[in-house]
Parts: structure tokens; C-alpha cells; sequence
């Protein structure tokens, strides 16, 4: 198991390091960053200055390998730079420093602030809505599984199935449209819902406060296509299970049927499912971006889509990068989990 996992961590670094190439020559690679940051008015003099800072005038390789010791978690800086920069971490040496530090992703165009600061702020919306959309998810995908299995070939089969294909093949920037346009302005009396909104309201009375009601339609937008998945799985895995031969053993002992199906079948069913709700909670924290920017919620996906519109590279850059990580880190604990959850799986 060790193996297993020390391989599927080199697996991961071999993916991150893809990803920094691919981002910074998609981002940094083409254009002129100094003009983003003074715009079109700057005189030559002050672009000269900016484009020192941010080496922009050394060759490309010596960029990309300046870049590559920002983002790294092991780095060479000098005390000028880790002061200036900012840097946390362990450093030894002389004037020129080795250390284990938290990777650097530069500062925003816009407000010259550390992109990890701007990125760490809107990280906690984006883990609670992904949280809470999985959740539902989970607790609905396999209550609906469950039953279209035991009630195989009914009415209720066909609808939890014909439901669970339209949550697949829905794309979520249209069924967030639709959810909020229904359930917050045209039901808005009935609901309380509002069409957009973050986890915490502001007004002049009461100041910041927590606004759990504007939770309801990004985490319901998010969560209908892990729904369907899960609803699937569960439903075949559970299918399989009930024509096993202990489940009939089980009957013929006497047993209740919800003791079968709850105690004996579902367990044994979830080796799959519990798989996909760990993958599946890797693809919500990344691809929240439309459902955010639809809602209005300030998480990381909404914060990228601003910065796009302005132009605004670093912190983009910096958030791909952060998702990406995320992403492989959730990969490689599905892996871990599905390995110790099924002995049968080959870990060698």
C-alpha cells in the first residue's frame, strides 16, 4: 500500500508540474503583463521599472524558471526577496537561502495583493459549497438508488431513471439558470430565495452575518449531476448485490427485509459509490466556476471569472494551479480509499 501510494504521488507531481508549464506560457507566455498592470497610459520610463520587477525583461526560459521557483514548495531566495516577497517557510544558508516554503503566486495585477491571500479568502465558499452540494447529493443519490433497485422495474425505476439521465446530460450554467430564475424571483414569496447571493450578507444595521438561505440554490445546481452518478451506481451495484446468494440465504433465514437491504446489501454495494463521491467531490470544487458566477457566490470560481474579465493573470494563474492541486490530491485519497475498501483491487 505504501508503494501503491508513494506511486500515486509521483503520478501527481508528474501531473502539477504539466499544469505550471501549460499555465504559465498560456498566461504569461504571449502579451505584455506590464501593460495589464499600468494600462494603456504608462510612459516607457514606468514600464521599464515594471517590466524589471517582474522580470519580464530576461529571456523566457529564465522566466519560466523564476516562475517555477515561486510556485514550488522548495525554493532559492535571497533575505531581500523572502522579505519583500513575503515568503513563509524554513530557510538556511548564507545571502542565497534554501527552504521549504509556501508557494509564492505572485501579486494581482489590480491590487498588487499576494494572489494566496485573495485566493485563501474565497477558498472557504467554495469548500462549503462543494461540501454541502455533495452531501445532498450523497443522501438523496443513494436514497433514490436504493429504491429504484428494490422497486426494479417499476414505475419508480423508470422515473429515478429517466430523472437521473436529465441530471447527467443537463449542463450546469443552464439548470443554474433555470433553478434560480424559478426558485428565486418567480417563487421568490414562496421560497425566500434570492437569484444570487454569498454564504455572508452585509447591511448597515446588523453589519456582516452569516446567510445560510443563499446556500440552497448553488448547492442543489451543483450537486444534480453527482446526484444522477450516484443515483446510477447505487442502483446497479445495489442490483447486483440483491442477486447474490447470501442476500437469498438471508431471506431464507427469516430476516426483515430492511435488515437485508440496510445491514446485508447496501454496505457491500458502496464500494463503488464511495469512489465516486470522492472523485466527484474533486470535479465540484473545480468546476463550481459557472454555478458561482450565476449565483454570485464569492468563491474561488467567481473570483477567477473576475479576474479574467480584468485581465487580471496572477490571480488566475495561481487559482488554476490551486484547483489542480486539489484535484490531484482528492484523485489520490479516492485511489487510497477504493484500494482499502476492496481488497480484490491490484495495488502492486
Amino acid at each position: 500500500m505504501f508503494s501503491f501510494a508513494l506511486r500515486k504521488m509521483g503520478y501527481g507531481i508528474f501531473v502539477l508540474v504539466g499544469v505550471v508549464i501549460v499555465v504559465f506560457f498560456l498566461f504569461q507566455g504571449f502579451g505584455d503583463p506590464a501593460r495589464l498592470v499600468l494600462g494603456q497610459t504608462g510612459d516607457s520610463a514606468t514600464l521599464a521599472n515594471v517590466r524589471k520587477e517582474l522580470a519580464l525583461d530576461q529571456p523566457k526560459w529564465k522566466q519560466f524558471l523564476l516562475y517555477i521557483n515561486d510556485v514550488s514548495p522548495v525554493g532559492i531566495a535571497t533575505q531581500t526577496e523572502i522579505k519583500e516577497k513575503g515568503l513563509k517557510g524554513f530557510f538556511v544558508g548564507g545571502d542565497v537561502k534554501v527552504g521549504i516554503k509556501v508557494p509564492y503566486l505572485r501579486r494581482s495585477y489590480q491590487n498588487r495583493r499576494p494572489v494566496m491571500d485573495i485566493l485563501m479568502e474565497a477558498l472557504p465558499g467554495t469548500m462549503i459549497l462543494a461540501f454541502s452540494a455533495m452531501i445532498f447529493a450523497t443522501v438523496i443519490g443513494i436514497l433514490l438508488g436504493v429504491l429504484s433497485a428494490i422497486k426494479h422495474n417499476t414505475w419508480m425505476d423508470s422515473s429515478a431513471v429517466f430523472a437521473s439521465v436529465l441530471g447527467i446530460s443537463a449542463p450546469s450554467f443552464f439548470m443554474g439558470i433555470v433553478i434560480a430564475y424559478i426558485f428565486g424571483f418567480v417563487l421568490h414569496q414562496y421560497t425566500g430565495l434570492f437569484m444570487t447571493g454569498s454564504l455572508f450578507d452585509y447591511d448597515v444595521i446588523g453589519g456582516k452575518h452569516l446567510a445560510l438561505r443563499n446556500l440552497w440554490l448553488p448547492a442543489l445546481t451543483l450537486g444534480i449531476r453527482p446526484l444522477a452518478i450516484i443515483t446510477q451506481l447505487t442502483r446497479s451495484a445495489m442490483l447486483d448485490v440483491l442477486g447474490k446468494d447470501y442476500i437469498r440465504t438471508a431471506y431464507a433465514k427469516g430476516l426483515p427485509k430492511k435488515t437485508v437491504i440496510w445491514k446485508h446489501a447496501l454496505p457491500n454495494a458502496l464500494n463503488p459509490v464511495a469512489t465516486a463521491i470522492t472523485g466527484w467531490f474533486a470535479e465540484l470544487l473545480a468546476g463550481s466556476f459557472f454555478v458561482e458566477f450565476i449565483f454570485n457566490w464569492k468563491g474561488i470560481g467567481k473570483t477567477t471569472v473576475d479576474a479574467l474579465e480584468n485581465l487580471d493573470f496572477p490571480v488566475v494563474m495561481g487559482s488554476v494551479l490551486i484547483t489542480a492541486t486539489f484535484f490531484v490530491v482528492v484523485n489520490i485519497l479516492s485511489d487510497l480509499l477504493y484500494a482499502a475498501l476492496d481488497p480484490r483491487v491490484e495495488i502492486h
